[in-house]
């Protein structure tokens, strides 16, 4: 079941969760009282679109595979993948934090986790395997120098 989900893209992983979380705020009311922070919100929201952003923009400079599917041309090291070898799914992950604190309910803060989980135990592992695979010590020296995450 796992493994199926790679042939899902993350962007798509996020809208479905977001949307669950609305439907469970639509059917059950949860209260989201004391757990909102709408500006630190709009804030987390704005890093994790440029971060996003960021990446993105690299990798279409240097015609790489969006994509986790799709054979990859060249390993982008610079820029923001200094800092994080997933910036697009951070920044994704940021923004859904961002909703999370905005709305402030459980749903949201949960569609954020169960992304996490599915990004962390799924998809970068999977594209972990496949760089090594494609770059060799090249990407394995890159994995020692940048984190996962941040």
């Amino acid at each position: 079941m796992l493994s199926r989900l790679i042939e899902f893209r993350p962007p798509r992983i996020a809208q479905l969760l977001i949307a669950v979380a609305v439907l469970w705020q639509w059917l059950f009311g949860t209260d989201g009282e004391g757990m909102s922070e709408p500006y630190l919100g709009v804030a987390l929201g704005l890093v994790g679109f440029a971060i996003m952003l960021w990446g993105w923009a690299l990798f279409k400079r240097f015609d790489t595979a969006i994509c986790p599917t799709a054979t990859n041309r060249h390993l982008v090291t610079m820029g923001i993948y200094r800092f994080s070898r997933n910036p697009m799914y951070l920044g994704i992950l940021l923004m859904m934090g961002s909703l999370a604190l905005m709305v402030g309910s459980l749903p949201f803060y949960l569609a954020a986790l169960v992304y996490f989980l599915i990004i962390n135990g799924v998809f970068c592992p999977y594209e972990e395997r496949k760089l090594e695979a494609c770059f060799g010590d090249r990407y394995l020296d890159y994995k020692l120098r940048v984190r996962r995450w941040l």
